[in-house]
């Protein structure tokens, strides 16, 4: 089934040098935009870290430390690949947790502001797990009947996730609709206020911390309470966009 489609809708999957949002960088990132009339466009681009790749991470997707060297650093690509992602939705396999979050950091160290929440999102992963309960390999056997080969570069993972989603819409027409708003909101697990869900809205639509001590609890009840917790996130392990989102939730309370 072909995706019915108002605007553009990118498939993308990143390697990275590892699996911390606040601290590693894209090494390889591909893009599948689908237009709306079925058109697709694929771009794959290498990026010079400038941090060394882990030996775990190589591990996974092969991707040396020598095979970036030469390669672009992200901050001279951001603002051309900001352009073409510009009115498009998103979609990915595991991205509202790894691959969006990721994204948005490394724009927001090049000094852009991508606002992917203006966007919709659809995790194709969630789709897969709220129906079968699999990985991206098996995903891909299961819905497409085919093997992944190279699995865990960034094309063929795409590709693949692209392939999954048209798949499940053909498996599952009494569930789901062919309608990109909808896709996102089912593929959605929790209503996230920064990327990496640090900080979700509850069912009255306030922000609460998603983690630690403070689990559950408004941001603002827990900054009158207890200031100091501002400052330790502030100067702790956090992403960019999660401090970004602590501070405007701060300074609407002063």
């Amino acid at each position: 089934m072909q995706l019915n489609l108002k605007r553009p809708i990118v498939f993308f999957d990143i390697e990275s040098t590892g699996l911390n949002v606040a601290t590693d960088r894209i090494v390889e990132l591909c893009v599948v935009k689908v237009l709306p009339n079925g058109d697709t466009e694929i771009k794959t681009r290498r990026v010079n870290p400038t941090i060394p790749i882990s030996p775990e991470a190589q591990a996974v997707h092969g991707i040396s430390n020598d095979d970036v060297k030469d390669c672009p650093t992200f901050k001279s690509i951001a603002k051309s690949l900001a352009n073409y992602l510009e009115g498009c939705d998103f979609a990915g396999y595991n991205s509202l947790k790894f691959d969006i979050p990721m994204l948005a950091e490394e724009f927001l160290r090049a000094d852009i502001d991508f606002d992917f929440r203006k966007k919709y999102l659809v995790d194709v992963q969630n789709i897969f797990h709220k129906m079968e309960q699999r990985t991206l390999s098996a995903a891909y056997k299961f819905y497409c009947e085919k093997e992944l080969e190279n699995a865990h570069s960034a094309q063929a993972d795409t590709v693949a996730t692209y392939e999954i989603l048209k798949a499940q819409l053909d498996r599952y027409p009494q569930t789901l609709q062919n309608d990109v708003k909808m896709l996102a909101e089912f593929s959605t697990k929790s209503k996230m206020v920064d990327y990496a869900g640090r900080i979700v809205y509850n069912d009255k639509d306030v922000p609460v911390f998603n983690f630690g001590k403070h689990k559950g609890k408004p941001v603002t009840e827990v900054f009158a309470s207890e200031p100091s917790y501002y400052s330790w996130m502030m100067n702790g392990d956090f992403t960019l966009d999660t401090k970004k989102i602590l501070t405007d939730i701060r300074l609407k309370m002063k």
